[in-house]
This record gives structure tokens, C-alpha cells and sequence, in this order.
């Protein structure tokens, strides 16, 4: 059961008013959207990667707002309770990425989608546009279509799109927010916004040696597919029964430390094995 402070129910004048919602009901398709979406970029960010392309996706996560900050939020926007559903963030999910011009591609990804499986509503650029704080972080509001027993719902959405080092600066800003109640001491934010420049100053480094970071990633993905792939290969050639065999090669695996050529030549071999065992099995 979802509880409340007494200071949200008074900034809705009264007990009476907060709780004339069913926040549990109320809350449940929003839960559902965000699960929902949640899965929508995954699959997108796990589909580039089959294709052996770069992924602009690092990783995705959602959350759903607390109903004070819900009803904090409303009051703020002027907003009244019968329609706390115009509160856009309600639903919300984050999309980190590792570098900034990533951040321009998820949003393309995003704006393909429009008037398909999602409505965008609003964009706001806040990397090109930091606010005062020395926040940066891109978003879009989104009006998504669920379904319920009840029927389609469309429900407001917030999609924030962000690399790592804003992410980790927006998460400390978060907390020390909530410990000031919005009221930072003033050396408390020229230091949050001189950590903003930096963390820019990092994601712009980054981005300077982005393709010899993308190619050692691309690497690694080579190298943990071909490991995957004599794995796989070894274990039937042992389930055809050449175990000996098998164990030789798997001896050979471990002794590589990692050599792509050296792995690709195994994995040639092995292949070469199978292919030799079907064909006696079959004559």
C-alpha cells in the first residue's frame, strides 16, 4: 500500500483529497509502460549488436515516480489532483550512452518511432542547453499506448537520453537535492556545477578517441564470439565422440590468452573437425 507524508497531503489541502485516488490502480499501467519500454530499446540495443553494428544504447533503465514527488511535481505545474495524469514524468526511462553524439542517434531512433508504437509529445535539449545547475541530459515526452482489461490507455512517458558521466553527475545532484529539500548551499552548488564542466570535459575526451575505443570494443565482441563459437562446437564434437579430441582443442583455447588470430584459427579447425566426423558418420 502506498503511503504518504503529511506534507504532500497538505500541499493538495488535505488528507481527504491526496487519498481520493487509488495510487496502487492509478499507478499500474504506468508500471506496465515503463516495463514495456524498458524492453523496446533492450531489444533495439541487442538487435545492433547481432548485427555486429556499433550500438548507440549502452544500457536502459526505468523508474516510476513516488507519489509525493508526483503530487510535488503537479503542484509545481500548477496542475490540479483530478488531472495528475498530465504529470509528464510519471513513467520514466533512461538511456545512457557513452558518448554525446550517441545521444543524437538514440533521439533519431526515437523520432523513427513516432506515430508507430509512440507519440512524441515534447523535446527538450538540455546538452546542448545545460540549465543553470550544470545540468545536461536530452529529453522527449512521449504520449504511449498500453493495453489493460479496461481497454487502450495512451499514458505521458519521459525518456531521458544521457552518456555515463551525466548520468553519474545527474544521480549526485538527485541526492543532494533531496537532502537540501532544492536548497543547495551555495559553495554546495559551485562545486556540483564545476563537476558538471568536468564530467563534460570528459564525455568531449571520450569522444576524441571514440573510434579507438568502439575498435577495441568491436574487438572484444570478435574475440567473445569466436570463443562462444568454438565452445559450442567443441561440445559436439564431444557429444559425437571424439572427448579426446575435444579436450585437446579445449586445452589449446586456454592456452591463447586472447589472440584473435590464433582463435580464428582454432575455431577453423575445429569446424574442419566436425565437418570431417559428419561426413565418416554419415558414410
Amino acid at each position: 500500500m502506498v503511503r504518504e507524508s503529511s506534507g504532500s497531503r497538505r500541499a493538495w489541502g488535505g488528507e481527504t483529497a491526496v487519498h481520493a485516488i487509488d495510487w496502487d490502480r492509478f499507478l499500474l499501467p504506468y508500471e506496465q509502460a515503463v516495463e514495456e519500454l524498458k524492453v523496446k530499446f533492450r531489444s533495439i540495443r541487442n538487435e545492433l549488436k547481432r548485427k555486429e553494428e556499433y550500438s548507440p544504447i549502452e544500457f536502459v533503465t526505468g523508474r516510476l515516480k513516488k507519489v509525493s514527488s508526483i503530487l510535488d511535481k503537479a503542484a509545481r505545474l500548477g496542475i490540479p489532483l483530478e488531472r495528475v495524469e498530465e504529470v509528464p514524468d510519471i513513467a520514466g526511462i533512461r538511456i545512457m550512452c557513452q558518448f554525446v553524439d550517441d545521444i543524437d542517434r538514440v533521439v533519431q531512433l526515437i523520432r523513427q518511432r513516432d506515430g508507430r508504437d509512440m507519440e512524441i509529445v515534447e523535446e527538450r535539449d538540455y546538452v546542448r542547453n545545460q540549465k543553470d545547475s550544470g545540468y545536461r541530459s536530452y529529453h522527449i515526452i512521449i504520449r504511449y499506448p498500453i493495453q489493460t482489461a479496461e481497454g487502450e490507455k495512451k499514458l505521458l512517458a519521459e525518456i531521458q537520453v544521457r552518456t555515463l558521466a551525466m548520468n553519474f553527475w545527474a544521480t549526485i545532484e538527485h541526492s543532494l537535492n533531496y537532502k537540501y529539500k532544492g536548497k543547495l548551499p551555495p559553495q554546495v552548488r559551485e562545486r556540483l556545477r564545476a563537476a558538471a564542466e568536468a564530467a563534460f570535459q570528459l564525455d568531449g575526451e571520450m569522444s576524441e578517441i571514440r573510434e579507438e575505443i568502439k575498435e577495441a570494443q568491436r574487438l572484444f565482441e570478435m574475440k567473445s564470439n569466436l570463443v562462444t563459437s568454438i565452445l559450442r562446437d567443441l561440445k559436439q564434437l564431444e557429444e559425437m565422440g571424439h572427448a579426446e579430441t575435444a579436450t585437446a582443442f579445449q586445452e589449446r583455447l586456454h592456452s591463447l590468452s586472447g589472440d584473435f588470430e590464433a582463435l580464428r584459427q582454432l575455431a577453423e579447425e575445429v569446424k574442419e573437425w566436425l565437418v570431417q566426423s559428419g561426413t565418416s558418420l554419415s558414410g
